[in-house]
């Protein structure tokens, strides 16, 4: 339980960084711009690139990968039906930061502390980790370059795009050099990985910034949209993965693992997203403020619950 607060609490020290240095105008809505872009065309890609080398291919090829997928696209299937009902004049781009939200997990700078701490290995997070980076990013990448251009998604100008974004092509990079066995020279590793370093906390610190300058988090015409994607994340998600886990044939630590993953809080990269993309900025803001609080007792109870079952 431990590694569960330590990882919230991590998180939390390096927001409220932003939130003081906003609250004191060191650090302004520009700043949030800037940092944001920082971390969308330099940091990340580094980091996605770093991470992706050195994640073991062979750990995270398996029925949890397959548990990890389904269980994302069943969560975006049922958001993607209840915001046509409740709020049908969204546009492309707000429904598509709307269901990342309620299913693109934090298996990046909170998932690898719990599932170390939690879990007890680092490679239960892998098979997420490379699902999110090589197969959701890279095609809600594509989407949301052809909804800032008014164009319609064609697979050519998607697959186009796809490779241009310089997210997808830092995960597609790192997953060459894992492949290939290319050992990078310490003169260009080092660089990367100090880089890559920045992008964490350069999200974390424009969040903070957001929470000061911008309204309170889940509040006014948009509170309803907010808690409907916070159940969906904490709550719905975990029990798919559970359901689906269990139809695939995961029994024990390797369950437990895909329903502690499915209920991490939604990333601190879908900010960045929104911002980069400018549709839903606060939207994304406050589903990530919100979902981090209420995944701790929802992560502590499966924790508990498992064990429980573990001792009988």
């Amino acid at each position: 339980m431990v590694g569960v607060l330590e990882g919230f609490a991590t998180i939390a020290v390096i927001v409220a960084v932003g939130w003081v240095l906003a609250d004191r105008r060191v650090l302004d809505d520009s700043a949030q711009v800037n940092l944001s872009r920082l971390a969308f065309y330099v940091a990340s890609p580094a980091l996605l690139l770093t991470v992706m080398q050195r994640t073991p291919l062979d750990a995270v090829l398996s029925a949890n990968l397959v548990t990890s997928l389904t269980t994302f696209v069943l969560v975006v299937a049922v958001y993607v039906v209840v915001a046509r009902l409740r709020w049908p004049t969204r546009s492309l781009g707000s429904q598509l930061i709307g269901s990342l939200s309620a299913a693109y997990v934090n298996a990046g700078n909170l998932g690898i502390p719990i599932a170390l701490y939690v879990l007890g290995d680092v490679a239960w997070v892998a098979p997420t980790l490379l699902m999110q980076l090589l197969l959701i990013t890279p095609v809600y990448m594509a989407l949301f370059d052809s909804d800032a251009r008014g164009e319609r998604a064609t697979l050519g100008r998607s697959l186009g795009r796809m490779f241009r974004n310089p997210i997808t092509l830092g995960a597609v990079a790192g997953l060459l050099i894992a492949v290939f066995g290319i050992h990078l020279p310490r003169f260009v590793a080092a660089p990367i990985d100090l880089l890559g370093a920045m992008a964490v906390p350069s999200m974390l610190v424009a969040f903070g910034i957001s929470l000061r300058r911008g309204p309170r988090p889940a509040t006014g015409r948009s509170a309803e949209h907010v808690w409907t994607i916070v159940a969906l994340k904490t709550l719905l998600m975990p029990a798919l993965a559970f359901g689906v886990g269990l139809a695939l044939g995961l029994r024990g630590q390797a369950l437990f693992a895909v329903v502690v993953t499915a209920a991490l809080p939604t990333a601190q990269n879908i900010f960045t997203y929104a911002v980069r993309y400018r549709r839903e900025v606060n939207l994304a803001r406050d589903v990530i403020f919100v979902s981090t609080f209420a995944s701790v007792p929802v992560i502590l109870g499966i924790a508990a619950l498992f064990h429980g079952l573990a001792g009988v």
